[in-house]
């Protein structure tokens, strides 16, 4: 019996490599499509300004999914061969929650989806990998947009617990069934959800998931009431051991608190919101505009002294903006930070151009982006700041 046992477990594992390895290859043809589709119509007719953009934004995304597929795949055998090295830190928790929404956002843009993100305003600290946390949070909301028909609700919310803190991510997509339920997190068993074209998931990204909260010390779990109702993905995390032993909040120091007024400008409403509530657990006063217009409306009412400018914004683009707010109000001293998926020398020299004072490449480096507000309250009444950043 014992034997038998034994066949049938090793027919399950043959089985379900040949399908990962299937799946695998549909998942890898699928950006590639229209990648090839692209480069035939710059090669036959070179588009347009407007369309070339459009086509540059598309070829991005569509390679910022192969990269995250391929790092699943490294990260998953790292984890299998007992690899996997965590370069830990203390970090906020915001920061982790940025930078896992900067990552999926091409995704919930293009699905449709609302998503809405409840930070608590007093900082939360953890000491894990920076990267690897985000991976975390950036696996669930991939798989909450995949699994939730377009033009649907996702929420994620943290909260503070005793020793740990709750990071919860829920859909009304389509469920998880009871059988399914506690397979869900098994490593190349294809999700029993059908994704918004059909076709199950590669069968890591929830698995890896799981396994990086485990090395933080932590938990994944899922919840779901069945096909149709939904599902929500829930993390605990333990607390840095400082803020454990303080209570479970820790108050930032005043050295570390931002006070100033920040505009951002960025025609995403999900990732300008998500920015200025981390932002605004640092202390900062934040105001938001969602295109061109708006910001030189604001830009001499407010006077804030950072501008965090999205460069790829349809009609007027981050760096007509910038031009405009130089040369309508030359005497303001702003400091403007462009925002943008690009990041070769050309990019930078553009952006210097426009008059931006500094370039950060998305998903911005939260803690980064933190220190540079930083440097410039220390520095507000200096004579400007270096361009190169």
């Amino acid at each position: 019996a014992a034997l038998l046992e034994s066949e049938a477990r090793l027919r399950e594992a043959d089985q379900r490599k040949d399908e990962f390895l299937a799946i695998l290859a549909h998942e890898l043809r699928n950006p590639l499509a229209p990648l090839s589709n692209a480069l035939q119509l710059m090669r036959g007719h070179p588009p347009r300004a407007r369309a070339a953009e459009r086509l540059h934004e598309m070829m991005r995304r569509q390679v910022d999914h192969l990269v995250r597929l391929v790092d699943d795949l490294l990260e998953t055998s790292r984890i299998t061969r007992g690899v996997l090295e965590l370069r830990k830190q203390r970090i906020e928790v915001a920061s982790v929650v940025a930078n896992a929404i900067e990552t999926t956002e091409p995704l919930m843009q293009s699905a449709g989806h609302a998503l809405t993100v409840s930070v608590p305003a007093q900082p939360l600290w953890l000491e894990g990998d920076p990267v690897r946390l985000s991976q975390i949070l950036a696996n669930l909301l991939n798989n909450a947009a995949k699994y939730t028909a377009p033009g649907g609700e996702i929420a994620l919310r943290v909260e503070p617990r005793e020793k740990v803190v709750r990071i919860g991510v829920r859909d009304n997509g389509r469920g998880i069934d009871a059988e399914a339920l506690p397979r869900i997190f098994d490593m190349f068993r294809r999700n029993q959800r059908l994704g918004n074209g059909g076709e199950p998931g590669l069968g890591i990204g929830l698995a890896l998931a799981r396994r990086l909260a485990e090395l933080h010390g932590g938990t994944l779990e899922a919840h779901s009431d069945g096909p149709g109702t939904g599902a929500e993905f829930v993390v605990l995390l333990p607390l840095a051991i400082d803020q454990v032993a303080n209570g479970a909040i820790e108050p930032m120091a005043p050295a570390d608190r931002l006070r100033m007024r920040v505009l951002i400008v960025d025609d995403n409403v999900d990732a300008a919101q998500s920015l200025a509530m981390v932002l605004e657990g640092f202390g900062a006063e934040v105001c938001i505009a969602h295109d061109g217009t708006e910001a030189l409306r604001l830009f001499p009412e407010q006077r804030p002294v950072a501008v965090l400018l999205d460069i790829g914004m349809p009609g007027m683009d981050g760096y007509e903006v910038a031009r405009r707010m130089r040369a309508q109000y030359p005497d303001n001293p702003a400091v403007l930070v462009a925002l943008t998926g690009w990041g070769q020398e050309d990019d930078r020299r553009r952006a210097h151009e426009a008059g931006f004072n500094h370039h950060i490449i998305k998903p911005a480096d939260i803690d980064a982006l933190r220190e540079l507000l930083l440097s410039l309250e220390q520095h507000r009444d200096g004579a400007g700041v270096d361009a190169s950043a």
